[in-house]
């Protein structure tokens, strides 16, 4: 690397609104009131809000810095392991802040909200070719909310089938809320271990799988990035056991348009459209976790469904079977706006592309680092690859030292100690939208870190150094946290 991208830089310091403030300033000039004042009763109110006293150019000033203080997808690679943090057009934004949407009240009657009625339909139907599934439901909220309502709907089958189960199996690659979503439904979670390979074996499948197991519940692509090769023998093991097989499709960004999962055996699988489909993953949502299935589960769905007769659509809830609401209206209707732009703006074609280019990202970055960097699996991949601190032990230089330290580089960190089964993790997963330039300094900037490690390990220790905020005590702060600054 000639330079590292991050720099000091003008960093300001801000305080607190509270601290900043002063009695008397103001931020608004109010015409007089024409009305005697009326004081709030103290005894349903207190003494009310405790607001500071600002002008307007402290308040615009300090949400400016604070602003500068944020890193995203916008500045920078954000590398975070099954997350998929990948920038989005910004186009997709403006539609769903198209009036006719943004402002359409949710209990609106059918015949005043037949563009909004009309686009879940749609996006149902989209989603169900691109997974190659019978049936959508869009109103779960997230990716968990969306396993949970297919948990709810595995339940609900078996239920009607007359005979309730109490097991579900989880490998040691799926997603962590995996094994509390089916813990939630009643469900005792059957730990499996995948195989040398990193996949799961079918005789380990074959040997835990009986009468009293509802299914399992599968991540694929898993957490270590790579594609469960024999997931149609495990989904037969498991349907000649009476059994229904559940896929976490938060991955979904590396198989998209390319693997049909109603013909590799899933029942149910549930996705991310805040991870794949352009709505900006991260700080705090909203997302949207619908679920597809295949066409016998169909009938246990949340209600309402958006039906349509001749032109027109409507909402049904006469269905007797269906788990119910999962949501008080539709689910994030403004992701899901996003959603539809983006698959409408790629079509199948571009679809499939994103896939290849994630696929083809994360593969370049394996096959870069793996000379620096344990590699725990050695083989391709799909969108992201997991390294370890092996090679950096005997330094004494850990995962998170060197996850400090790519802070000063100008990089967000990866996902760092996830999977577990992989001791030590470094989980890089680049996405389709980064560039192989922007990819090679990221691999110089880690390569560099490497070198650190064993010609200067205490660089490495000590970091970050460049940030606002040095090394902090992690163990102090988890055990007495400062929440006010």
């Amino acid at each position: 690397m000639r330079a590292p991208l991050g720099t000091t830089g003008l960093i300001l310091n801000e305080p607190l609104l509270w601290e900043r403030g002063r009695p008397g300033r103001r931020g608004a000039s109010l015409p007089a009131a024409d009305v005697p004042p009326s004081p709030m009763d103290p005894e349903l109110c207190g003494d009310g809000p405790d607001f500071p006293d600002l002008s307007e150019v402290d308040l615009v000033r300090h949400f400016t810095r604070l602003s500068t203080w944020n890193y995203g997808v916008d500045t920078g690679f954000y590398p975070l392991g099954s997350c998929t943090m990948k920038y989005n057009p910004k186009t997709h934004e403006r539609q769903a802040a198209l009036k006719g949407f943004a402002a359409a009240h949710p209990l609106l009657p059918a015949p005043l909200c037949q563009g909004a009625l009309q686009l879940i339909w749609e996006l149902e139907r989209d989603l169900a070719a691109i997974t190659g599934m019978d049936a959508v439901s869009l109103q779960p909220a997230a990716g968990a909310h969306g396993e949970l309502t297919g948990m709810l709907v595995i339940h609900a089958h078996h239920q009607h089938q007359g005979h309730q189960r109490s097991k579900i199996i989880i490998p040691d690659t799926a997603h962590g809320t995996n094994p509390a979503s089916a813990a939630l439904c009643g469900y005792r979670p059957v730990a499996v271990a995948s195989g040398p390979e990193g996949v799961l074996e079918p005789s380990a499948i074959a040997a835990v799988m009986d009468e009293e197991t509802a299914g399992i519940m599968v991540t694929n692509p898993n957490t270590l990035g790579l594609f469960e090769t024999h997931i149609r023998e495990i989904a037969a093991i498991v349907h000649d056991k009476g059994g229904l097989v559940y896929a976490d499709g938060a991955n979904l960004n590396a198989v998209m348009g390319i693997v049909d999962m109603g013909a590799i055996g899933v029942d149910v699988i549930h996705l991310n459209l805040h991870k794949t489909f352009a709505t900006p993953h991260g700080g705090g949502g909203p997302g949207s976790g619908p679920i597809c299935v295949r066409r016998r589960l169909e009938p246990y769905l949340p209600v309402p469904r958006v039906a349509k007769a001749g032109e027109r659509f409507h909402l049904e809830a006469d269905r007797p079977l269906s788990i119910g609401r999962m949501g008080a209206f539709h689910g994030h209707f403004g992701v899901m706006v996003k959603a539809y732009s983006y698959i409408r703006s790629m079509g199948a074609d571009g679809l499939r592309r994103a896939s290849e280019l994630a696929v083809l990202n994360a593969n370049y970055v394996k096959e870069r680092l793996k000379k620096d960097f344990h590699l725990a699996y050695d083989r391709p991949c799909m969108h992201e690859c997991v390294f370890s601190d092996a090679d950096q032990a005997p330094f004494k230089v850990t995962t998170l030292d060197m996850a400090k330290r790519l802070m000063d580089y100008g990089f967000h960190p990866p996902t760092i100690y996830f999977p577990l089964v992989v001791h030590g993790a470094i989980m890089i997963e680049p996405t389709e939208t980064e560039s192989k330039a922007d990819l090679d300094c990221f691999v110089a900037a880690m390569q560099a870190i490497a070198e650190e490690a064993r010609t200067e390990p205490e660089t490495v220790h000590s970091a970050p150094h460049r940030t606002k905020v040095r090394r902090l005590d992690e163990v102090l702060a988890a055990r007495k946290p400062c929440l006010i600054g």
